[in-house]
């Protein structure tokens, strides 16, 4: 049996129920999913290719924290640093393929893809993704006729062109390479959700509209190539009109500390700092390099307007390294954000970019236009209208029939076990 896995960004189950075209042009019936906790990106891709909770597998957010380094990285992608066996490596026979899927340079699959541009060093960027093998990149672009655009993957162009682009893709390696396990991603959902919210609406429509062709476009090729497939969500996202500036409050108790340069920006000055939280959408694992202050931090943290919960990482069931000391949950109409300035003009220079390696925390504000628009981005967190982190709310998944086993999965991390145990 040959597999094709599809996670997609910002399935949740009650968007599936809101636009019944999802199932009544696809023929899929969608069922929801417990996710796994935090219910973000990097960390339910990393479940999914390991059939282990984040304890296990490492990927505990977005990003990660070197404590010796005393630095924050979003978006890393290297494969080792997920831990644990592959679902398809019991199998010796299976040719597997990843295609967009976070942290799997490195990995150990037939083929990979992954953008990978290259930032010159005079300014400027070269557009180019990273495959396995060498040639496929080539190949793929002479199929699509272009490359893959990062502005459609991030930013403010952001836009469906690149779930086209992944598609693509995907089906001339289903074609041409035929894996028997090819794990794809489409992301685009994720864009309108993050700016506008879950809320029916137009724009919404538009896009949902987009993703049935797609599923359709890859349901279609799936049959033609002898695959059945799982399209799975990776988390939902709710209404999330309140910021909580969690970094920002460390500072003023004096816990997290910063550096001004001149002009007045400040930096993050985590050489110094006692405490600081590395903000994920709706959660934020908050890193206390000062056993004495692990209890003023936590009590300072729990009475923040926003926050849901603050537990230990053994409490909140991350007990790995990785994990921050202090694991907080916002409410389910707030999210993190990673700010701790007060004024615009104390703003590092990298707060109106797309920067994702040198903010210290995930940025949806990347997502919006600045002024100069185009140039720059955002500075406005209450712009976002929605987020995701929390497990309270579904996320969903559909099989097509040849796996209808797989359809008494409740969780992330049974459906997982359960399509290991089929490869």
């Amino acid at each position: 049996m040959k597999l094709l896995l599809v996670q997609c960004a910002a399935l949740g189950f009650p968007l599936t129920q809101q636009h019944p075209m999802l199932s009544s042009q696809t023929g899929l019936v969608f069922q929801p999913l417990e996710p796994v906790f935090p219910a973000v990106t990097c960390t339910a891709s990393a479940t999914m290719r390991t059939a282990a909770p984040p304890a296990s597998h490492g990927i505990i957010c977005n990003g990660r924290y070197d404590r010796a380094a005393c630095k924050v990285e979003f978006w890393l992608q290297s494969s080792r640093l997920c831990r644990g066996e592959r679902i398809w490596q019991h199998n010796p026979n299976c040719r597997n393929a990843m295609i967009f899927h976070q942290q799997n340079l490195g990995e150990d699959a037939d083929i990979t893809l992954s953008p990978a541009p290259v930032h010159k060093h005079h300014g400027g960027m070269i557009q180019a993704c990273q495959t396995k093998p060498p040639s496929l990149e080539q190949r793929l672009n002479d199929h699509i006729g272009r490359k893959f655009d990062l502005m459609n993957y991030w930013g403010p162009l952001a836009n469906a062109k690149s779930s086209d682009w992944i598609v693509q893709a995907t089906i001339d390696i289903m074609q041409h390479d035929a894996p028997d396990l090819l794990m794809t991603y489409i992301p685009h959902l994720d864009y309108i959700l993050q700016k506008e919210g879950p809320e029916p609406s137009p724009k919404l429509e538009k896009e949902v509209v987009l993703f049935t062709q797609f599923i359709h476009r890859l349901l279609d090729a799936a049959r033609v190539h002898g695959y059945e497939a799982v399209v799975w969500g990776d988390y939902a996202i709710t209404s999330t009109p309140r910021p909580i500036y969690i970094n920002r409050a460390l500072k003023d108790a004096g816990l997290f500390k910063v550096r001004t340069v001149e002009g007045g920006r400040t930096y993050p000055n985590l050489y110094e700092s006692r405490v600081v939280a590395v903000a994920d959408h709706q959660v934020a694992h908050i890193y206390v390099q000062d056993p004495t202050a692990l209890e003023p931090a936590r009590q300072l943290v729990s009475k923040l307007p926003g926050v849901d919960s603050v537990f230990t990482r053994k409490e909140a069931g991350i007990d790995a390294p990785e994990a921050g000391e202090i694991i907080a949950t916002a409410a389910r109409d707030a999210w993190f954000t990673y700010r701790w300035w007060d004024a615009r003009r104390e703003a590092p220079d990298y707060a109106t970019h797309i920067d994702i390696h040198s903010k210290i925390g995930f940025d949806p504000c990347e997502l919006f236009s600045g002024f100069p628009p185009l140039v720059t981005t955002s500075m406005e967190p209450e712009r976002v209208r929605g987020s995701h982190g929390r497990t309270n709310t579904p996320t969903a998944f559909a099989v097509t029939d040849g796996l209808a086993s797989l359809r008494s999965a409740t969780s992330l991390l049974q459906l997982s076990s359960q399509i290991k145990a089929l490869i």
